[in-house]
């Protein structure tokens, strides 16, 4: 049986999987109350909002496209003899 031969393995899956994760936690992170017209919420200036969510989100992104460029390994090695 001829095995097909994907573009991504399992590994490259997986790690598309821990990146996308980590991106939602820093959308998550980002997320908090807003302000309104009457009043005025600080916690949109806070150092969770505005530096560490953007910087986990940059970290996933970045991770995922490790994930997208890594090379799957061949699991299959052809002997040096052919017939």
């Amino acid at each position: 049986m001829v095995k097909q031969k994907f573009a991504f393995d399992k590994t490259n899956f997986i790690l598309l999987a821990i990146g996308m994760a980590v991106v939602i936690l820093g959308f998550i992170l980002m997320t908090g109350p807003s302000s309104t017209p009457t009043t005025y919420e600080p916690d949109i200036f806070s150092v969770r909002r505005i530096k560490v969510a953007p910087v986990v989100c940059l970290l996933g992104f970045v991770f995922m496209i490790y994930a997208v460029l890594r090379k799957p390994k061949d699991g299959v090695e052809e002997s040096g003899s052919e017939k």
